[in-house]
């Protein structure tokens, strides 16, 4: 279902000044995302720097439950992989960091509040951000600390790195209501973009700009050297954007409060589609494949849609909300729903070729590297799934 309502004029207007200012432009890019994982590794929340929520590799026809590992409460935040190594936040207030193959606990690192924020992993350091208003910067291997930057209010989203002539940066975040860029090495900032609500999302990098959305129900798009606005599109009124926006091909994907999911064009700063049934909001960030996009709604459906014109393929009906984002993994696409399943679909179809009932609320968003799947659960444990030689439903426990 398409429909651009009465934001074009608005939209248009604003593309005008851009055109004049010559902000938003197709440009080979002087600052650069760290590198791209390989099959193995997931070391963002959607694994990448453009938040396009893509894995390399296949997924076994069916998946086992390799090992399990207990945190002390929910587990909302999405996990990472790097090094062999598994990091998740946990509501029990710590950062636990646990063996990839055998789910043993290596380290955990306590902060004053919960940690919903998936956490970022990039060389030697572990990058996160706490319900207590700090981001921390930890040791991979020791989780020792490094730096802490505090910010005015908790920090929910994830982090994304970049290579400057300057060395590394990471951007985060707030809801103080701001963006920040900090030397990654030292925790000194850089600078801070100030928006007009929350900023709850992971951003995504796009050419030498920043790509975010608000509760200020604004795309922001943001200059990684200086942190200056090049763009704000105003989405609506609560037309909040607690979601991370993904970048594929100069194209932003993302949903929002006001009941749409839309794709608009960097280079253009225009709206080409948008989608929804003008009831239920879009929490669930995108998965970008070739020629479809996947993403989950209040709806209670997964949805698969075409790149090109937003026309809906298929949707997958759960029993309740997905707030979670999918993975696209291969021919196959992986998410989780408050209903408390962990599916597996074709990814061309919609047809479920697998699930697991798990029994509590999922709004953990899978990471898959290696041929596994890997999600956190409201009862507390982080669930591993994947190719073994054992008997399907053997547990094997950490901590």
């Amino acid at each position: 279902m398409n429909r651009r309502g009465d934001r074009i004029l608005a939209l248009a207007l604003l593309m005008v000044g851009m055109l004049v200012s010559g902000a938003i432009c197709a440009q080979e890019p002087t600052a650069k995302p760290v590198a791209s994982p390989t099959s193995s590794e997931w070391p963002s929340f959607r694994g990448n720097p453009s938040q396009t929520g893509v894995a390399s590799g296949r997924l076994p026809a069916e998946p086992r439950l390799l090992w399990t590992y207990a945190t002390e409460a929910a587990i909302a935040s999405s996990p990472v992989i790097e090094g062999g190594r598994v990091f998740v936040g946990s509501d029990d207030y710590h950062l636990h960091a646990i063996d990839f193959e055998t789910g043993r606990g290596l380290w955990r690192f306590a902060t004053e509040d919960m940690i919903e924020a998936p956490p970022t992993v990039s060389g030697d350091t572990v990058y996160v951000g706490s319900t207590d208003g700090f981001f921390y910067a930890l040791d991979k291997k020791t989780g020792d600390l490094r730096w802490k930057f505090e910010t005015g209010d908790k920090v929910q989203g994830g982090a994304t790195l970049f290579e400057s002539a300057e060395g590394r940066r990471v951007v985060f975040g707030s809801y103080d209501s701001a963006l920040y860029c900090l030397d990654a090495k030292t925790g000194e900032p850089v600078w801070r973009y100030e928006t007009e609500n929350y900023v709850n999302g992971t951003p995504a990098v796009w050419n030498d700009q920043i790509v975010f959305g608000g509760c200020d129900a604004r795309l922001h798009v943001v200059s990684l050297a200086e942190g200056q606005a090049q763009s704000q599109l105003d989405m609506g009124a609560e037309s909040y954007i607690a979601g991370s926006v993904g970048v594929d091909r100069d194209q932003a994907f993302f949903g929002h409060y006001g009941n749409a999911f839309v794709r608009l064009d960097l280079n253009k700063g225009e709206e080409v589609w948008s989608f929804g049934d003008g009831r239920n909001a879009f929490f669930s960030s995108p998965a970008i494949g070739e020629d479809l996009v996947y993403f989950g709604g209040r709806d209670k459906k997964l949805h698969c849609v075409r790149f090109a014109d937003g026309e809906e393929v298929w949707a997958f009906k759960t029993r309740r909300k997905i707030d979670a984002s999918p993975v696209l993994c291969g021919d196959r696409v992986v998410f989780g729903s408050a209903d408390g399943r962990l599916y597996v679909l074709n990814a061309a179809t919609g047809e479920e070729t697998w699930s697991y009932d798990i029994g509590q609320s999922i709004f953990s968003s899978p990471a898959v590297a290696g041929g596994r799947i890997l999600i956190g659960a409201n009862d507390g444990l982080l669930y591993v799934f994947g190719e073994s030689d054992q008997k399907s439903g053997e547990k094997k426990r950490g901590r």
